[in-house]
């Protein structure tokens, strides 16, 4: 009888186990999709990663939402090909943000992560405010990307007027 007042064992049946080991066996698993990588794991196989293109032809200034872009689309493809759970990004001025998705990293994480840092920042603080995209130099390091800056965006393509507002030419 002294064995059933024992709490470490209560619950815990017949075969000896204690109440922690039975309760580790119930534990939720991992909530990261088949065929994430952890990017250490690719670089021990060799694994090399491919940059999604469309991160360069955004023209995102690092100080604004990314909610704000117009190509919704291209923020939830994944950051990398294959998709990795977390990478670091690396500013040319040593900042350092790591961007994380146990999904996968899309680029809206990458922007989010950067987003977080610059935020605060008024448009002159910035040098080089427009992202211009990123490189992986296996090289230089293998679990980082460097991120790209430009001074301007591309231009905005012209939109045509409003009906009430005619130009002065008209006249």
């Amino acid at each position: 009888m002294a064995e059933a007042s024992d709490p470490g064992k209560v619950d815990a049946g017949l075969k000896g186990e204690s109440a922690k080991d039975a309760a580790g066996k119930h534990r939720r698993a991992s909530s990261s999709t088949t065929g994430v990588y952890n990017i250490n794991d690719l670089e021990k196989e060799g694994k090399e990663l491919q940059i999604a293109k469309e991160t360069q032809r955004l023209n995102w200034k690092l100080n604004t939402s990314p909610a704000s872009l117009d190509d919704k689309d291209a923020l939830k493809k994944f950051l990398t090909n294959p998709p990795v759970k977390k990478i670091d990004l690396h500013f040319p001025l040593g900042l350092e943000v790591t961007a994380r998705n146990l999904k996968g990293v899309t680029i809206k994480d990458a922007l989010d992560a950067i987003y977080k840092q610059f935020k605060k920042k008024a448009d002159d603080e910035l040098d080089n405010p427009i992202l211009a995209g990123f490189e992986w130099d296996k090289e230089t390091s293998w679990t980082k990307l460097m991120v790209h800056q430009k001074k301007e965006g591309a231009p905005a393509p012209k939109k045509k007027g409003k009906k009430g507002a005619k130009d002065d030419d008209d006249e």
